[in-house]
């Protein structure tokens, strides 16, 4: 009877480390996303556009805009109450 409670606590453990992993990848994406998807959105569209036959030297440039600004803000060191202001300002 050990032998199967010692099986079901390995089992229980191993899970809830695969579940730490998962939400500490997810939380790393959404800080990625928060700091780079404008430049991903304009990339996206420029890329869009070029392949629709467009000119689309617009987006291109907002995207390295927002890299640009993206990058100055990654080396601005802040608190938790002003953590999103610059994106929440910008949509």
């Amino acid at each position: 009877m050990n032998s199967k409670l010692s099986a079901n606590a390995q089992r229980g453990q191993g899970m809830m480390e695969y579940i730490i992993i998962v939400a500490l990848i997810a939380v790393s994406a959404i800080g990625v996303y928060a700091m780079f998807g404008k430049t991903v959105r304009n990339q996206t569209a420029g890329l869009a556009n070029e392949v629709a036959g467009k000119p689309s030297q617009d987006m291109i440039t907002k995207a390295g805009a927002a890299a640009q600004s993206a990058a100055t803000r990654g080396d601005t060191t802040k608190g938790m109450s002003e953590y999103n202001r610059e994106n929440d300002a910008g949509q």
